[in-house]
């Protein structure tokens, strides 16, 4: 019986595969494949590893995985995947990209000098389900002249995997794209993943080194650990959501709201709902 694929979205294995020395021509074909500029291909990088991160802070909930490197014009690049909404994305991207922006300081450089930072975030909810595409891309742009970008030193992308998920059909023949997302997505159908591989070198080499990772038993027990961490955080919140819920519900009763039980409960699920709670989820905190 063949070993479960692991999930190549969990952080750890992503940085596995994509963020080590030797996996340069799988980040650099992903990279262009987010990026889509046509006659500007990244044509090299330079990894950044990440330093040796113990195992028991790799197991936590708090812990930040990324890939980083460096492009040929020595402008910086960060990868973080987050498949739980922690309610702070955007802050979060901020945040990380500020760090890198100022690591390209030096002393005695020029402001003109510092590198561009562009960071992309996998994400595994739905994070601006307002904007019907799973990519989106920012910069920083003139309030009231929207064509006058301040500087490119800034861009920020995110690729929404709920938004990707939801695609009618995807064009894994044509655009690369969505070649790596079906890839990277554990969901996606087996014998459409195996076409993916099939078409593109970077993605096999990707293939080859998560089935030389899954078969490290140390690596197996950190991506355990990963994986059990994350499942226990969205557990907890889940459960206090619910348990949040329900007195909300005892409070409205008792304070003698207007609404009817019923109601009230067809309200509580409606928001449910736009929050993006499961139908199992509603309907065990409404009844």
């Amino acid at each position: 019986m063949a070993a479960e694929r692991l999930n190549p979205l969990n952080d750890y294995i992503f940085l596995k595969i994509m963020g080590e020395k030797g996996d340069e021509e799988q980040l650099l074909a992903f990279l262009n494949a987010v990026l889509k500029r046509p006659g500007k291909q990244l044509q090299s990088l330079e990894i950044i590893e990440n330093k040796a991160i113990p195992a028991d802070i790799i197991g936590g909930k708090s812990c930040v995985l990324d890939v980083r490197a460096v492009l040929e014009n020595d402008d910086r690049v960060e990868i973080e995947v987050q498949l739980r909404n922690l309610g702070n994305m955007d802050r979060r991207s901020l945040f990380y990209w500020s760090r890198e922006f100022t690591k390209g300081l030096s002393s005695g450089m020029e402001y003109q000098e510092v590198p561009n930072v562009i960071a992309v975030n996998i994400v595994g909810y739905a994070f601006l389900p307002q904007v019907p595409d799973f990519q989106t891309t920012f910069h920083i742009w003139e309030d009231r002249h929207r064509d006058i970008m301040l500087t490119d030193a800034l861009e920020i992308h995110f690729i929404d995997m709920v938004q990707f998920r939801s695609l009618q059909e995807r064009d894994i023949e044509n655009d690369p794209l969505h070649r790596w997302l079906t890839y990277l997505d554990k969901g996606s159908p087996q014998d459409l993943v195996e076409e993916a591989i099939k078409m593109d070198i970077a993605i096999q080499k990707a293939e080859t080194k998560l089935r030389t990772v899954s078969q490290d038993d140390e690596a197996r027990r950190i991506y355990e650990m990963r994986e059990k961490a994350l499942s226990d955080w969205t557990s907890g919140v889940n459960h206090a959501r619910r348990e949040g819920i329900k007195e909300g519900i005892k409070e409205g009763i008792k304070e003698g709201e207007a609404k009817g039980r019923a109601e009230e409960r067809l309200e509580i699920a409606r928001k449910m709902k736009e929050m993006g709670f499961s139908n199992e989820q509603i309907q065990t905190v409404t009844g």
